[in-house]
């Protein structure tokens, strides 16, 4: 298993792949001043990395990378994580430690579930969401293509959040949200347009 990108995130991708025992080849990053992350080798310029898995916490460069790969992507998820086994978790996603992810709920691809986030029954998360550490996003709530969830939001039954919109840290979303806007508080409102 290759990662691409090797900074903070990565980090925890490795510890994800280590507890579940899945031998990891190295790292590829851009910066050439990196060589060396945990004690795996960074690469510049590798041909051949698949399977793999982009470790960027960053939505728009994660379906940047995704776009111009063609490789095979891989799926992880942490034993420590609890996922239905009705869920559906498509590739390049990643589901870290203490994630609940609940009946019926469909994660797309290239997706973050954070640390103790959890993803209730019949969620809907588009493609290159991120939702960050202790989110809590109840039955059937929408995330649209690359929005990102801030850490500690609530997400209200039923909710729809539009595609690259940004939610900001300990919100409460308790009516639904347009594509590309910043929304913050509780009761979230809009403060402006990305």
């Amino acid at each position: 298993m290759y990662l691409y990108g090797a900074s903070g995130h990565a980090k925890v991708i490795i510890d994800i792949l280590k507890a579940n025992h899945i031998e990891i080849e190295g790292l590829v990053d851009d910066n050439p001043e990196i060589n060396e992350l945990l004690g795996y080798p960074v690469f510049h310029r590798k041909e051949d990395i698949s399977p793999l898995i982009i470790s960027i916490g960053d939505n728009k460069i994660r379906q940047m990378i995704a776009h111009k790969l063609n490789v095979e992507f891989r799926t992880v998820i942490h034993p420590s994580a609890i996922v239905s086994p009705y869920t559906t978790v498509q590739e390049g996603s990643v589901i870290m430690q203490g994630a609940i992810v609940q009946s019926c709920a469909c994660i797309g691809k290239h997706c973050i579930v954070n640390t103790g986030a959890s993803v209730d029954h019949e969620c809907v998360i588009g493609d290159y969401v991120h939702i960050s550490p202790h989110c809590t996003l109840c039955g059937n709530v929408h995330i649209g293509e690359g929005s990102w969830i801030g850490a500690g939001t609530t997400v209200l039954p039923g909710v729809k959040i539009g595609k690259w919109s940004v939610i900001g840290a300990g919100s409460v979303v308790a009516k639904d949200v347009p594509d590309g806007v910043l929304a913050v508080g509780n009761r979230c409102r809009i403060l402006k347009h990305l």
